[in-house]
């Protein structure tokens, strides 16, 4: 029986996540993914692809905080929950070709984020009465919202998956990665390698997923998040592995690893590592 291994939420986009061992399910996703975004000052995002130190960012749960941290800079903390910001500037932050209401978390924040970045930077949160639609082209008949994730609320990632590809890389010298290269909500033991890509429906306990679409890779898996930059002996790995085997002729020869999805049914309901997995294979 395949069984739920990790969980991870992450916080702020494109910063560093949190491995949790229960996390409460949203109708956007886990709670609190993705609900903050590091921005320019016109609001456009900041992601690992063009900011790798970002990695390096981490946050914690503290409270009604969250709690943010990186090499060389003071802890910093902001509101856990939107409605304290409710006196904060409106900020229109825009995601890839989507634009949003969010809350400006402040001055002291910007600053933080433009001394580590060394550019001028600010923390958008999303706004709790903005709504950003999923394209229903993955998704109909449901009518499916996310926060600042790229574009599901969940990504799904198979551990045969990754151990298949640490053996390929271990092959050829090269030193193996963790799950967080491909920053998936869910890692799921038990199945088969890169059996995720022909699962339908997912149910854990009450909550009832959907596999909804393979999940092409960007440059992000290259980047070591321990170090905030590629690993200068193997920087283009895992990709150059994964073009041997992962390209999909779905997607125009797109590199994919994992499984975007979204939630059918369990708001509220409470995940948790150890838990059993029931997955329909749907060809």
């Amino acid at each position: 029986m395949p069984v739920l291994n990790e969980l991870f939420v992450y916080p702020i986009k494109s910063c560093a996540g949190i491995s949790l061992r229960r996390a409460t399910l949203r109708d956007t996703g886990l709670e609190y993914d993705r609900h903050w975004m590091v921005t320019d000052p016109a609001g456009g995002m900041f992601t690992q692809r063009t900011h790798p130190r970002m990695a390096l960012i981490k946050t914690a749960f503290d409270g009604d905080d969250l709690v943010i941290d990186a090499p060389g800079m003071p802890t910093l903390r902001t509101p856990l929950h939107a409605e304290a910001l409710a006196d904060a500037q409106a900020l229109r932050a825009t995601v890839w070709s989507d634009t949003v209401d969010a809350l400006d978390t402040g001055e002291h924040t910007a600053h933080w984020f433009s001394a580590f970045l060394g550019m001028p930077a600010r923390l958008a949160r999303f706004a709790p009465s903005a709504r950003r639609d999923v394209s229903d082209t993955w998704t109909a008949p449901l009518a499916v919202h996310t926060r600042f994730a790229d574009q599901f609320p969940l990504l799904v990632v198979g551990q045969a998956s990754l151990d298949d590809l640490n053996a390929r890389l271990s092959g050829k010298g090269a030193p193996g990665i963790a799950a967080n290269r491909f920053r998936p909500n869910l890692v799921i033991g038990g199945l088969d390698a890169y059996e995720e890509d022909y699962v339908g429906d997912m149910r854990i306990g009450d909550a009832g997923l959907r596999l909804v679409k393979l999940c092409t890779r960007c440059p992000i898996p290259s980047i070591d998040q321990d170090m905030g930059a590629p690993n200068p002996a193997w920087p283009h790995e895992p990709l150059d592995t994964m073009s041997a085997y992962r390209a999909s002729e779905q997607f125009d020869g797109a590199l994919t690893f994992g499984k975007n999805a979204i939630i059918v049914e369990g708001e509220g309901v409470v995940l948790e590592v150890g838990q059993e997995v029931e997955a329909d294979i749907d060809f």
